[in-house]
């Protein structure tokens, strides 16, 4: 039976119309003709081969499986450590940080603003006697650790490598990622301080240190995946966040810096969501993308800047409260689409998250999810398995198609920066959640559990959920007075002023960050020191 017969005969069973959540039609049956014209060295190549279509590396998991870095984080940096630990006895291969919000917003644990959310989503850090804590025990030049923080980025890192060198790690062995991504902060998630043209500022200044300072260091991570859970569709995610590493790269040439300098250590983060073929379009069509734009837009010349590599995280907005359980069927379908669309790294979302931070079995079960998939799933014995396939190709090819539209359009906004000015992103998120809800509640969407496929039982009541002690703050607050009284605090206000002289001038503000917390400064005093001179960003 032929292709076109087959074709009338699926459509005359069904005729209704099937579309992706970024509205791409699905047909219902695709064949050779919907490739027709398609040429594999342009819009694939082999792995390792410009565009990287099909992934960055020739070998890719036949080589060594992604990196399972499990997000964790809460309460002190004593508890957030025995977590790690229990972690990476269990088989994580990779670190990754959350911290609490007023570590992320650079406020100290006994600021006023802090209340009531000390340790609650993260882990508090106060000062480098805290990330001493957090990574007691832990050898840091055996590990690759990410830190999923951006205004305080730099901050953060430079706590991180006093305390490498506290261990006797030379700057060469210190691996990992800051994500370092302000735009999406002002676009999709709110955790900015300063104003756009400082923060900017700051970012290209962590790329410039690391370049010298840390040659391993992935200095940013561009990030789709809050875009997503800001309620975005899939192709949106792409569109935005390739425009927002458009103008890193754009701010860092203006800086001075060479492309090829420190294109190279830049990565991305995206989301896995629930619709399988098209999360794989999209990785697949975010590094021929990538690879594109490095080297017609900038000049690229290293393949290393060519080649987009990146983490990816399950949808934490799929998760539901109602039958809870059904989250680690969603995890693992997500988790699928991230592998088999070729992620460097991934994080499995634990079952229990729509409720509370996960208990170390729901992190566990999480972290199995990936070790199944990598060990028993057969994914890793070939590089992009469903390459050829009329559906993934075709579908790669219209993802990007309508990605392209978008950065035009923003282009002709005058980029990302202009354009979240003008709200132009943040208004296209906000329609697509609004479509994405009425969706559900029409039942065009189907979210079992939800609006289909109910229960009426009140919820699983042996379901163990984590808790975060109310004393995490006191407890802080104790740790902070004591270290204001033991350090020499003289020497904290000479290179607190060293930090404000720097940011009134146009020196790289990672030095004298690193003088101040290094004699001890806390976090929000070096934030405070810069409020000064760049002030706060009130949209």
């Amino acid at each position: 039976m032929d292709v076109e017969k087959r074709r009338g005969e699926c459509q005359g069973e069904r005729r209704d119309e099937r579309r992706t959540e970024s509205g791409i039609e699905v047909k219902p049956l695709y064949g050779p003709q919907d490739l027709e014209g398609f040429e594999y060295s342009e819009k694939l190549a082999d792995p390792g081969r410009y565009p990287y279509t099909r992934g960055p590396y020739p070998s890719m998991y036949r080589g060594r499986p992604w990196t399972m870095r499990q997000y964790a984080g809460f309460g002190t940096a004593g508890e957030t450590n025995r977590r790690f630990k229990y972690l990476t006895e269990n088989g994580q291969t990779g670190l990754s940080v959350a911290f609490d919000l007023p570590t992320q917003m650079g406020r100290d644990s006994d600021h006023e603003l802090s209340l009531g959310e000390v340790g609650k989503v993260g882990v508090a850090i106060d000062s480098l006697l805290d990330m001493r804590d957090l990574f007691d025990g832990i050898p840091l030049g055996e590990v690759s650790t990410s830190m999923t923080i951006n205004s305080t980025a730099s901050t953060l890192l430079l706590l991180y490598s006093l305390v490498a060198e506290e261990q006797g790690v030379g700057a060469a062995d210190v691996t990992g990622t800051t994500q370092n991504d302000i735009l999406k902060e002002y676009l999709a998630r709110g955790t900015y301080i300063y104003p756009p043209a400082p923060s900017m500022r700051i970012t290209t200044d962590l790329f410039a240190y690391c370049a010298k300072e840390l040659p391993r260091w992935n200095t940013i991570s561009i990030s789709g995946y809050h875009i997503r859970e800001a309620g975005s569709t899939a192709v949106q995610e792409l569109a935005f966040t390739l425009s927002n590493a458009i103008a890193y790269v754009e701010a860092a040439t203006k800086a001075g810096l060479e492309v090829d300098e420190f294109a190279p250590r830049l990565s991305f983060f995206f989301n896995a969501h629930n619709d399988l073929f098209q999360e794989i379009a999209k990785y697949r069509a975010a590094r021929r993308m990538w690879a594109r734009i490095m080297k017609d837009r900038f000049g690229a010349t290293d393949e290393r800047s060519l080649k987009l590599r990146f983490h990816t995280q399950t949808a934490g907005s799929s998760l539901t409260a109602q039958q809870a359980e059904n989250n680690i069927v969603r995890t693992t379908v997500q988790a699928m689409s991230a592998v088999l669309g070729g992620t460097q790294s991934l994080h499995t979302n634990a079952f229990d998250e729509a409720l509370a931070l996960p208990t170390e079995r729901s992190a566990r079960i999480a972290l199995r999810t990936q070790q199944i998939l990598a060990h028993e799933g057969g994914l890793t014995d070939t590089a992009d398995p469903l390459a050829g396939s009329y559906f993934v190709e075709s579908l790669t090819d219209a993802v990007e198609e309508e990605a392209w539209e978008y950065i035009r359009r923003i282009d002709d906004l005058g980029g990302s920066v202009s354009a979240i000015e003008e709200r132009f992103m943040q208004a296209e998120i906000e329609d697509a959640a609004y479509a994405h809800q009425r969706a559900v509640e029409r039942e065009d969407r189907i979210i079992v559990g939800v609006n289909r496929h109910e229960s009426s039982e009140a919820g699983d009541p042996d379901m163990d959920l984590h808790t975060v002690d109310e004393s995490i703050r006191e407890t802080q607050e104790a740790r902070l007075a004591g270290l204001k009284e033991s350090r020499d605090n003289a020497a904290v206000r000479r290179a607190l002023d060293h930090l404000t002289r720097g940011a009134e001038g146009s020196e790289n503000l990672l030095y004298p960050m690193k003088e101040a917390l290094g004699e001890l400064a806390t976090v929000g005093e070096v934030s405070d020191a810069l409020r000064g001179v760049f002030g706060q960003y009130r949209p």
